[in-house]
């Protein structure tokens, strides 16, 4: 996933508030991605009406990109200029103009139901459980341990056995733990079947 806004990495630290206002500079910045018909984007403007927005998004379109709109007005502007719509109304904030508060964190909840949904749909997860960690600190290594174990029911010490002959990936140590197999064909399985845990690990020989 790629983060993208107006006004670039500089916006996080200091207001850049009127390149909102330029589509050009929303289609450019999609077009600096080379965004194509095999991505998705995702489109946020509280307002639902924003034109940085709205010009990322029609050159997405223009691509053959699948296009969504995420807005917190009824009828919004933006609904009309993606492939689908999610408009999240929760009413007048607390403090005018400060969509920071109510439209912001309705619009979290939404990005995170989409950034669920798409690491299931990438084989990223199997049954409840992370599977796709890399474990670059103690408590992520931690993490792979335990993930592992409850993915296959082994004892702590087999699947510390498998992830270190899994040179720590926590996808190949299931598979291999599943499926019975070496490291070598549990990355086999996973590269044919496009890294699903799942799919690998009930795979013929």
């Amino acid at each position: 996933m790629v983060g993208v806004l107006a006004g670039g990495g500089d916006a996080f630290r200091a207001s850049q508030e009127a390149v909102e206002d330029d589509s050009t500079a929303g289609a450019a910045d999609l077009a600096r991605l080379a965004v194509g018909a095999r991505d998705a984007v995702v489109g946020i403007a509280a307002s639902g009406r924003t034109p940085y927005t709205i010009g990322a998004v029609d050159h997405a379109r223009g691509q053959g990109a699948v296009t969504v709109g995420i807005s917190s007005n009824p009828g919004a502007r933006l609904s009309r200029h993606v492939d689908h719509a999610i408009e999240v109304v929760v009413g007048a904030e607390v403090i005018a103009g400060s969509t920071r508060l109510k439209a912001g964190t309705a619009q979290k909840i939404v990005l995170n139901t989409i950034s669920t949904l798409a690491m299931v749909g990438t084989g990223k997860t199997f049954g409840d459980l992370m599977v796709d960690v890399r474990a670059t600190n103690a408590k992520l290594r931690d993490r792979a341990r335990r993930s592992v174990a409850g993915a296959t029911g082994a004892a702590g010490g087999a699947a510390d056995a498998a992830l270190a002959v899994a040179d720590g990936d926590v996808k190949v140590a299931i598979v291999m733990l599943l499926a019975g197999v070496d490291a070598d064909s549990a990355r086999r399985r996973l590269t044919e079947h496009a890294g699903v845990v799942r799919a690998a690990a009930e795979a013929g020989s």
